[in-house]
């Protein structure tokens, strides 16, 4: 089944203007970043849990429009910021359009004291580690449920902290766009 998924796993740049059901979406959060029996699905230098995630919605089912931050030790969602802020986020991604046209994005963020302050600079390393083991398990979820997702490394740091409000210890490290391909 893995080896099925990886094969099945692609970038998806064209979205299909369509609502998302809100138990896919939550499906989605909790692959990124839940736990089962009080573990993480991913692994996390130290047990530091230096990642922040955050939901940025366009066409949820259920939900508005807004900035969403995902708890994972109730696998639950906080409102963070109460507009749509889509296209704002796709500007900040050198106008990649694809953020704007998806049905919502997770964009993966990290609190770089909360490693450091235990591994120094070479926290930094482990928090990014992280933040590659989560995005492959949104690829894989995406495979998984016929959805589309492409991996954005490609935005300007600052822009996206003040699009998303994000608290000043929490630099954004990772977007990805998630909704139904087109074609």
């Amino acid at each position: 089944m893995l080896k099925e998924l990886l094969l099945k796993r692609r970038s998806v740049r064209n979205f299909l203007k369509k609502s998302m059901p809100k138990d896919l979406f939550d499906y989605l959060l909790w692959v990124s970043y839940g736990r089962v029996d009080g573990r993480l699905v991913v692994p996390s230098g130290g047990a530091t849990y230096p990642i922040r995630v955050y939901a940025v919605l366009g066409d949820v089912e259920g939900l508005k429009p807004g900035v969403y931050r995902y708890n994972n030790m109730e696998n639950s969602l906080s409102i963070h910021l109460e507009r749509d802020v889509m296209r704002d986020l796709s500007r900040t991604c050198l106008n990649q359009r694809y953020v704007a046209d998806a049905s919502f994005n997770i964009v993966i963020a990290v609190n770089y004291p909360r490693i450091t302050s235990v591994y120094g600079e070479r926290g930094r390393r482990y928090a990014i580690l992280e933040a590659g083991h989560i995005g492959q398990n949104i690829y894989l979820a995406c495979a998984e449920k016929g959805l589309g997702t492409v991996a954005i490394g490609a935005f300007n740091d600052d822009l996206v902290a003040r699009v998303l409000m994000l608290p000043s210890d929490v630099d954004p490290l990772y977007i990805f766009p998630v909704g139904y391909p087109a074609g």
